[in-house]
C-alpha cells in the first residue's frame, strides 16, 4: 500500500515523496518579477517531492492581480531561475503555472489600459487585487471584459506555447501546469456560464473545450507531455464560475487528456478553498467517474486530489489508490518544512491569513521550521 512518503515517477518528473505544494497566488512580485523574498520562499519549501508555483502570467494580456510573476519579459525569467535553481539546490522539483487570467482582471492591469479578455462579454461578480500609490493592497471589482475575436485565439495558444518553453529552456523549470481552472480563461471557455459564443469556440461540449486541447497540443508540443501536467477545477464557484451540467463536460475533457501522455492531471474536489462537497449542477460530481473516463481513455499520468487535504485524509487517498499525489497549500504556507512535520506527526504552525496577499518577509519567509 502506497504513502504519501514513498517516491514517484509522474511523467518524465521523479518525485522524493507524493506531497505537492499546491499553487498559491502572494502577490510579492513587483513587476512582475520574482525577487529575493521568492527565491527564499521556495527554496526553504525544497522538501515537497513537487512545487507548483503560484499562477503565473503568460502575457501582459494574461495578467490579473497586481505584483504577480510573468513569464513574458527577460526579468521575469531570469527571476524564476534563481527560484529552480534554489529548489532544485535543496532537492526539488518545481513546475510552473501557466495562467492567462481571461476576464478577470483591471483595465489598470491590461496593455494600454484596454478591457481584459473573455470568450464572452460578460462582467464577472469577483474581485482582483491591486495595488495604492500608497503601496498598500485592496481588493476592487473587476472590469468589464470584451469577447474575443476567434482570429485572437490562436495567439493566446502561442503564448502558452513560448511561456512553456522559455519556463524550461530558460528559467529551470522541471516542467509546466496549465492553468484550466478557478474561473481563468481556459476555464471561462469550458463552462456554460461564461462562454456564450456561438463559433467553433462555444455551444457544444467539443467546442467549449476546444480551447484547452489546443492550449494542451501546444504546450506538449514545445516541451514534451512528459514534463506537462493540467488544472482542472470542475465544480467550483471561484470567480463566478458556473456550469449547468458539469459532469459529461469533464468526463470528456479527462477523456481527451488521457491519449495525450501529460504527467499528471491536477483536479480541485469541491469549491476552491471551501466545502469539498460542494458541486454544481442538479447531482454531486463523481470524482471516481471522472478518474475512471481518463483511465479509460489511456491516461496513465499521475492523479494530483487537492483541497482541504489534511494528513489523515491524504493518507486514505493515496492508500486506497484513489490517488497519486495530494496537494497541501495554507499548511505549506505556515510550514515551509510541512513533509518533515506530517512523517514525524509534529505540531503544525497555524497560517496568518492577514498575510496571504502582498507585503514583505512577514507570513512569506519567516514561519518557523520545527525543532
Amino acid at each position: 500500500m502506497a504513502t504519501l512518503f514513498d517516491p514517484l515517477r509522474a511523467g518524465d518528473l521523479t518525485l522524493a515523496n507524493r506531497i505537492v505544494m499546491a499553487p498559491l497566488t502572494r502577490n510579492r512580485s513587483p513587476n512582475a518579477v520574482p525577487g529575493d523574498l521568492s527565491v527564499t520562499y521556495y527554496g526553504q519549501r525544497a522538501t515537497a517531492g513537487l512545487i507548483v508555483t503560484e499562477a503565473t502570467a503568460i502575457s501582459h494580456q494574461g495578467q490579473g492581480y497586481a505584483d504577480v510573476p510573468g513569464l513574458y519579459g527577460a526579468d521575469q525569467l531570469a527571476g524564476w531561475k534563481r527560484v529552480t535553481d534554489a529548489v532544485h539546490k535543496g532537492g526539488g522539483k518545481i513546475v510552473v503555472q501557466l495562467w492567462h487570467v481571461g476576464r478577470i482582471s483591471h483595465n489598470s492591469l491590461q496593455p494600454g489600459g484596454g478591457k481584459p479578455v473573455a470568450p464572452s462579454a460578460i462582467r464577472a461578480k469577483s474581485k482582483t487585487f491591486l495595488v495604492k500609490p500608497d503601496g498598500s493592497g485592496e481588493f476592487v471589482d473587476t472590469s468589464e471584459p470584451r469577447a474575443l475575436d476567434a482570429a485572437e485565439i490562436p495567439g493566446i495558444v502561442d503564448d502558452f506555447r513560448r511561456a512553456a518553453k522559455a519556463a524550461i529552456e530558460v528559467a529551470g523549470f522541471d516542467g509546466v501546469e496549465i492553468h484550466g481552472a478557478n474561473g481563468y480563461l481556459v476555464d471561462q471557455f469550458l463552462r456554460s456560464g461564461t462562454n456564450h459564443r456561438t463559433d467553433d469556440y462555444g455551444g457544444s461540449i467539443e467546442n467549449r473545450a476546444r480551447l484547452l486541447f489546443e492550449v494542451v497540443d501546444a504546450v506538449t508540443g514545445a516541451v514534451g507531455a512528459g514534463r506537462t501536467g493540467i488544472r482542472l477545477s470542475p465544480v467550483t464557484p471561484a470567480n463566478d464560475a458556473s456550469d449547468a451540467d458539469p459532469q459529461p463536460l469533464f468526463n470528456h475533457v479527462a477523456a481527451g487528456l488521457g491519449s495525450r501522455g501529460l504527467a499528471y492531471v491536477h483536479i480541485v474536489e469541491g469549491a476552491t478553498g471551501g466545502a469539498r462537497d460542494f458541486s454544481q449542477g442538479d447531482r454531486p460530481f463523481d470524482y471516481e467517474d471522472l478518474k475512471a473516463s481518463y483511465r479509460k481513455a489511456g491516461g496513465t499520468g499521475a492523479w494530483l486530489v487537492n483541497n482541504g487535504y489534511d494528513k489523515e485524509l491524504a493518507e486514505k487517498a493515496v492508500g486506497d489508490g484513489y490517488a497519486d499525489l495530494v496537494a497541501f497549500g495554507k499548511l505549506f504556507i505556515a510550514n515551509p518544512d510541512l513533509v518533515s512535520r506530517l512523517k514525524r506527526n509534529a505540531e503544525l504552525n497555524a497560517p496568518d491569513k492577514a498575510t496571504f496577499y502582498g507585503g514583505d518577509a512577514r507570513g512569506y519567509t519567516d514561519y518557523p521550521t520545527a525543532a
